[in-house]
């Protein structure tokens, strides 16, 4: 089995078909159980943000499984197939793993270097592990991925390189908005975006915060953390947002709704009514789009989308860091494909040694029965010198495979060991539904210890 991508993102699709592809919480998780029901799919996990669909699938046939989760994506995204596609990248083996862990350093990010993709994988792995869509594979690679975005962070300057989207928004806002201190500010939505990008603006001097969300609850939850970082923040309904937005000097909006939120009428109204003769700065971080394009072209309004976000994304330099994270994800893609080759001889070497142990102990059960007259030491030292032997020669050939086998072209080590010593397929197989689950395990165990590192540390 083999890790494949298939995806869209901002560098091969226009706005215009990313806002029409994004995926809803529900869709993504009916997306990821319509996954394994195809044949050549036996794990898969969803990675959907708000510039890129990527879906990874763990499948035994590429071309199959190419066509099949091309499908899938046009199915769920609504949009056709036709159109889909030539927007479409994909991704094989090596190359997939290599794309998620410059996904997760940031490397690949409308913004360089941007931090806030690993919660997003995190989070993609979490739904996997939720809907058992994530096996063994997939958990490592995400797990992986986590890792190797957080070293790169650590490791380099790559935060030099780039911003958070939020950050990156606000800065194209400036011209609009000046010094943000004792500015007002009116963000809807309540979701980790909008809950960043409050952050933020309370961070950079805003006081004044008024949050709009559907489940006032929630807004109301954002609000009382805010206030706890010294800002005057209040929650509101979004039926409330078109009066509040007279008072407002800067709006950012990120919600999951599928229409827009505000329209050229709302904000248009809203700048007729406003005492200030500065601009109404507008950012708007949603996919599909909160805020209606046609804003753009309205005096007395400045807005900052998705779109133009990547325009300006385009020409913003890239450190000399970036090289460094690229050597450290080149290194990363070797090791693991390494460890992924050499744990698929694992339960091999481990049937091995357990038909081995059997021998010894029918040899054993035999020499009792032609000198039965042994005291029990002596029995203690046989059964020791006979266990030691056979140790002896099988160490330096299964230590030997393990090293052969996470080179490239392994994999026909784990064959040539069960033939050369006849060992049952499904004894391997046994050893399999054993070792596999304990390994998971241990994986989740280091998952959650390497989480809790990267929350800490953003």
């Amino acid at each position: 089995m083999s890790v494949l991508v298939v995806g869209l993102s901002h560098r091969s699709a226009p706005v215009s078909v990313l806002e029409r592809a994004a995926l809803p919480g529900d869709a993504r998780a009916k997306l990821l159980q319509d996954a394994l029901a195809v044949e050549p799919a036996a794990e898969a996990a969803v990675l959907a943000t708000c510039n890129r669909i990527e879906l990874y699938a763990d499948v035994d046939k590429f071309h199959a499984g190419v066509a099949e989760l091309s499908t899938l994506l046009a199915q769920h995204s609504g949009v056709g197939l036709e159109e889909l596609t030539p927007y479409l990248y994909v991704h094989y083996e090596d190359r997939a793993v290599h794309h998620l862990l410059s996904v997760a350093c940031g490397l690949d990010s409308m913004v360089i270097g941007e931090g806030q993709i690993l919660g997003q994988i995190k989070d993609a792995l979490a739904l996997g592990q939720e809907l058992h869509t994530a096996g063994r594979l997939l958990n490592d690679l995400f797990q992986q991925a986590l890792r190797v975005g957080k070293r790169a962070h650590s490791e380099t300057g790559i935060d030099r390189a780039g911003q958070s989207l939020v950050t990156f928004g606000l800065a194209q806002l400036a011209p609009a908005t000046g010094p943000l201190a004792d500015q007002r500010a009116l963000v809807v939505g309540a979701g980790s975006m909008s809950s960043l990008a409050a952050a933020t603006l309370v961070r950079s001097g805003v006081r004044d915060v008024v949050i709009a969300n559907r489940t006032v609850e929630r807004a109301q939850r954002l609000a009382e953390i805010l206030g706890e970082q010294g800002a005057r923040a209040t929650a509101i309904p979004m039926s409330e947002v078109t009066a509040q937005l007279p008072a407002a000097d800067i709006v950012v909006s990120c919600t999951g709704a599928t229409g827009l939120v505000l329209t050229a009428d709302d904000l248009s109204a809203a700048v007729e009514s406003r005492t200030s003769a500065a601009d109404l700065a507008v950012l708007d971080l949603a996919m599909p789009r909160d805020i209606d394009g046609a804003a753009h072209e309205l005096p007395g309004v400045h807005l900052v989308d998705i779109e133009s976000l990547a325009a300006a994304s385009a020409d913003a330099p890239m450190a000399a860091d970036v090289d460094a994270v690229q050597a450290i994800v080149s290194a990363e893609v070797a090791a693991f494909g390494a460890a992924q080759r050499a744990a698929r001889i694992t339960p091999t070497v481990v049937a091995l040694r357990a038909m081995a142990a059997d021998v010894v102990a029918g040899e054993l059960s035999r020499l009792d029965g032609r000198l039965p007259g042994l005291d029990g030491k002596q029995r203690a030292e046989i059964t020791q010198t006979v266990r030691r032997v056979v140790d002896k020669l099988l160490h330096a050939p299964t230590v030997r495979v393990k090293q052969l086998a996470g080179e490239p072209g392994g994999a026909g080590y784990a064959d040539a060991l069960r033939e050369l010593f006849d060992l049952d397929p499904q004894a391997v197989a046994a050893v399999s539904t054993a070792v596999l689950p304990a390994a998971r395990e241990q994986n989740h165990r280091s998952e959650d210890r390497e989480q809790n590192r990267i929350e800490a540390g953003e």
